[in-house]
């Protein structure tokens, strides 16, 4: 009997679950809000390979930015990587203070100290959450120290 009560309930709440993700898939994609718009497209041999950002909604993810050139030293990429996003937030109608979430991939975990001198107060008073790992064996693409990604709002 308690099984029967339980199996019927789970299939209830199940339902009316269902049908509000849909009737919020639905609105949203009425509003337009699913719309999907890429900027700063890049193409390898003719073919879109990433966007520099993609806009979905009110929200903004920006792809990772990393430091190419010399000197290779960590506080140096971290300005560089720092001064992309933000170019690449304010491009796209936002701002470093409306970051909502940053990547950070160091190619060494030991330069975590002088990464996060040169991050700190970069957004504000009220930071975005972060999550920052040692990339493994073969390091960040393009011999950076640093690359950082982010999602904020616009």
């Amino acid at each position: 009997m308690k099984t029967e009560r339980r199996s019927v309930i789970k299939k209830m709440f199940a339902s009316v679950v269902g049908l509000t993700g849909l009737g919020i898939a639905a609105n949203a994609k009425s509003s337009g809000t699913m719309d999907k718009e890429a900027g700063n497209v890049t193409t390898l041999q003719d073919v879109p390979l990433f966007s520099g950002n993609t806009k979905f909604g009110n929200l903004l993810f920006v792809s990772g930015k990393g430091a190419h050139v010399a000197p290779f030293e960590i506080k140096a990429h971290t300005e560089i990587v720092l001064q992309e996003l933000e170019k690449e937030l304010k491009n796209a109608g936002s701002s470093m203070e409306k970051v909502l979430k940053v990547n950070v991939y160091l190619n060494d975990i030991a330069d975590y100290k002088g990464m996060n001198e040169v991050f700190k107060g970069r957004f504000g008073a009220k930071p975005p959450v972060r999550t920052t790992v040692a990339v493994a064996k073969g390091g960040v693409p393009g011999d950076s120290l640093v690359e950082m990604d982010c999602i904020a709002y616009i």
